[in-house]
């Protein structure tokens, strides 16, 4: 089962607060309404509404604390004995008990959407950010040193490192960010292989810093380094073009 935890701070104080007058101001709707027009059922199912808002707008300290006054004004205001927290009757506990179990079951499932959604839209923004970097580099060093930066800058890592050395060449090239960082004597926190159609074409090496780094089989790295290979590839190609376009041009000179 997983352990829920909120970590208490200003943010979190205040977006509940604002999530308790939410629920207290529906309340008062209700209030002016009145019970015999809507019903206790509709006032139940209505009260979910403030509490999916706060949870989709705040998250899950929040929504938990609108799904908590929620219930306490539901049993102050629409349960037996009226005007107290008391609750006179079995029915009255049934229903306030099935409230909140709904209320709370609808938090989780909000929160855990939402978190989903932030991620993969984050993800995305990611690989756009990388793509434009690559889609730019025109050589084999400027893959490597864009994609030392961009780790660097998005992760705030203490260091990476990338080595590339595609099939058919002898020369490694070899990218640092911060170029002046000092190797650390322990071993890198996350290692990426780049794969291309030759097979392995380098390597990243990632050594943390102030925040932590994906998993090294997560979606979004697998991402990354395939879309480096792709861009290995195609200045490899690029190259191989401009080697060919020059021999070409040296004949036709010589032909004339």
């Amino acid at each position: 089962m997983k352990k829920i935890s909120f970590r208490f701070t200003r943010k979190l104080y205040i977006h509940s607060s604002y999530a308790v007058l939410i629920v207290a101001a529906t309340t008062f709707l209700f209030i002016l309404i009145g019970e015999d027009t809507l019903g206790k059922a509709v006032i139940t199912l209505l009260y979910l509404v403030p509490i999916v808002w706060s949870t989709a707008h705040w998250g899950k300290g929040p929504g938990m604390s609108a799904a908590l006054a929620a219930a306490l004004f539901f049993d102050f205001f629409f349960i037996a004995p009226f005007a107290n927290f008391a609750v006179g009757s079995l029915e009255g506990w049934l229903v306030l008990v099935i409230f909140l179990v709904v209320a709370s079951a609808v938090v989780g499932p909000i929160q855990s959407s939402l978190l989903k959604a932030h991620a993969s839209e984050r993800e995305a923004i990611l690989m756009y950010e990388l793509s434009t970097i690559l889609a730019a580099a025109r050589t084999q060093e400027a893959v490597a040193y864009g994609v030392a930066r961009f780790l660097h800058q998005r992760y705030p890592a203490s260091l990476v490192t990338v080595s590339l050395q595609p099939k058919g060449q002898d020369l490694e090239t070899a990218a640092y960010e911060p170029e002046n960082a000092i190797m650390p004597a322990r071993k890198p926190d996350c290692t990426l292989v780049i794969l291309n159609g030759w097979g392995r074409a380098g390597e990243i090496h990632i050594w943390r810093g102030s925040i932590d780094l994906p998993n090294e089989d997560s979606r979004l790295f697998q991402d990354f380094t395939s879309q480096i290979g792709q861009a290995l590839e195609r200045t490899r190609l690029a190259k191989v073009e401009e080697v060919m376009n020059g021999v070409v041009m040296e004949t036709t000179a010589k032909t004339k």
